[in-house]
């Protein structure tokens, strides 16, 4: 009930203020991550906002709107405006009021109540997917159209829940190494587990499509591999970049009875369709121009497939989403650290891939040791005098790129790599300029979207190997990148704000250090600047799962001291 001592403040407009200087934080924090989004950061109070996906999100993995209130009433100063409980009940009442479900050959799309089937039928757009009113309450629609009703009832409003089942597949039988060929012992971790059972839910038609939120490091890819196992059938893999495929290929080898002949790699450099075929959202989407079809879409023809996964589904390309909408019929599972899409259409993942299935707290994986525990820092160095009028002049977008690659940073990363002499460095950024600069001072490589794979692979082998100590990185190491041993990153440019980018690049130093020790996570940014505006951005998500984040400024040297002491 309403207590003073309470952290939350619940507002009429839905929006939830949470105070950080409160020893019930974390608690509320955990609950609120369950059903409202982190809309802002700053030190003292945190907002969130409860939005009718977040709430349709939480119905899918069964919270009822009366956890939801409660757990709201459990935290808060004040009483909860009559109106918000109310919105939340109607709000969550709507997941299941429509459903989906096959009878024989026939697609049903069944409503709660003739009222709502009645004004449904008023709309011209839902009608143009019926093929005829069978009664008062059930429409008959075409099997190919499921994915676009979903989809155009979600914008009206009302979300669909799908029960019309999948497609068997065609069969591909194999099993889990308890060894890995590598020669080191294998089995998925309890909250793997859970994933793959929770998506599966035991093969019935309340399972088998939507997303699995963990973050980097806690083996999305074995979740998938685990799906996989489950379903035993032909599936194709969907992956952000060549690198990323080859390292799924090495995986399913690894820990898996598949041999290489039965996996093919589905890339600009080779084209094979196997059982188990793993491609990139870049090929998938080239055509030779503006005007022409998608013709690498035609891999979905190509068998009989029984899954698809959808790896880093945030970046999933809006053309994807059409031809994902077409093939309904098949098992679908995300996989990704956010939920988070920078062009807001979460609302298409819901309904196309499926809503969220599974969530683990980032802070609770660390707690368990499952991913390294980390600080971040966010360190503000001046502009200086000679940049500061040409900075005052500049338009929007060009204040940003001067403040981002604000040559004092360069000063402040020899710091840095000096003090890490001991600790494997990731520098990463996004202009290209300023990243040669940064690996000609420091003497280190320089990975680009220009690196060739082969060479890529190389760097990344030696970095693992203890061969190369630092790493200068572009956005092409945001995403799907396994560097174990890396224990440091230091970002000096960013894409404008991105939560899912922040997602990425903490990800790339959070797998468990052998002893023990904390990753660090540094942002380098100019002060009173388009620069600084976007890191307040990014800091949401960081926020949001429950780092500590440290604002210092150059000449303070807070990375001299023990990181035990900011906790």
């Amino acid at each position: 009930m309403a207590n003073p001592m309470n952290p939350l403040i619940v507002q009429s407009d839905k929006s939830v203020l949470l105070e950080v200087d409160n020893p019930r934080y974390e608690d509320a924090r955990d609950s609120l991550a369950r059903f409202a989004e982190l809309v802002k950061s700053p030190e003292y109070v945190h907002t969130y906002r409860v939005s009718p996906l977040s709430l349709w999100n939480a119905a899918a993995i069964g919270i009822t709107a009366r956890e939801v209130i409660d757990s709201l009433e459990e935290f808060a100063k004040y009483p909860i405006p009559s109106n918000v409980s109310r919105e939340i009940v109607e709000y969550m009442s709507r997941f299941g009021q429509i459903t989906l479900f096959s009878e024989g050959e026939d697609m049903l799309l069944q409503f709660e109540d003739e009222d709502l089937a009645t004004e449904m039928a008023q709309n011209s757009k839902v009608m143009e997917y019926v093929i005829e009113e069978v009664d008062e309450r059930t429409f008959l629609i075409e099997p190919i159209q499921r994915g676009f009703i979903k989809h155009l009832l979600l914008q009206l409003g009302h979300p669909v829940e799908d029960l019309a089942g999948y497609a068997v597949g065609e069969a591909l039988p194999f099993e889990l190494r308890e060894t890995t060929i590598e020669g080191r012992p294998f089995g998925l971790r309890g909250y793997q587990k859970e994933s793959v059972d929770t998506f599966h839910a035991g093969g019935g038609v309340r399972g088998g499509s939507g997303v699995v939120v963990l973050p980097c490091g806690a083996g999305k890819t074995m979740v998938g591999i685990g799906v996989m196992h489950k379903l035993q059938t032909s599936t194709i893999i969907l992956c952000p970049n060549v690198v990323a495929v080859r390292q799924w290929i090495k995986e399913l080898i690894d820990k898996t009875t598949l041999t290489a002949d039965q996996i093919g790699e589905y890339t600009g450099a080779e084209k094979t369709v196997r059982p188990v075929t793993v491609a990139t959202y870049q090929i998938l989407t080239w055509r030779r121009s503006r005007d022409d079809e998608f013709e690498h879409f035609g891999i979905f023809d190509e068998r009989n497939w029984g899954l698809i996964i959808y790896d880093e589904v945030h970046l999933l390309p809006a053309p994807v989403f059409r031809v994902t909408a077409a093939i309904q019929a098949t098992r679908r599972l995300g996989l990704t650290a956010t939920l988070v899409r920078e062009d807001g259409r979460e609302e298409d993942v819901f309904s196309l891939i499926g809503p969220k299935r599974f969530d683990m707290p980032w802070k609770l994986l660390e707690n368990q040791g499952w991913i390294a525990t980390a600080i971040c820092y966010e360190i503000r160095i001046d502009l200086p005098d000679k940049l500061r009028r040409k900075y005052a002049i500049a338009e929007d977008r060009k204040k940003y790129r001067l403040a981002a690659e604000n040559p004092i940073k360069l000063k402040l990363i020899k710091e840095l790599v000096e003090y890490h002499t001991e600790d494997n460095i990731l520098i990463i950024g996004m202009y290209l300029d300023q990243l040669k600069i940064i690996a000609e001072e420091i003497g280190a490589p320089l990975i680009t979207g220009k690196t060739h794979n082969d060479e890529r692979q190389e760097l990344y082998d030696a970095f693992r190997e203890g061969r190369e100590k630092i790493l200068v990185v572009s956005k092409v190491a945001n995403f799907a990148l396994d560097l174990p041993d890396a224990n440091v990153a230091i970002q000096v440019s960013g894409t404008f704000g991105s939560r899912q980018e922040e997602a990425q690049r903490l990800g790339r130093i959070l797998r468990p250090k052998t002893d023990g020790s904390f990753a660090r996570f540094y942002s380098i940014i100019t002060r009173d600047s388009r620069d600084m505006d976007f890191a307040a951005k990014r800091q949401l998500f960081l926020t949001e799962q429950g780092y500590q984040y440290v604002i210092a400024s150059d000449d303070e040297e807070i990375w001299r001291r023990n990181p035990e002491s900011f906790f």
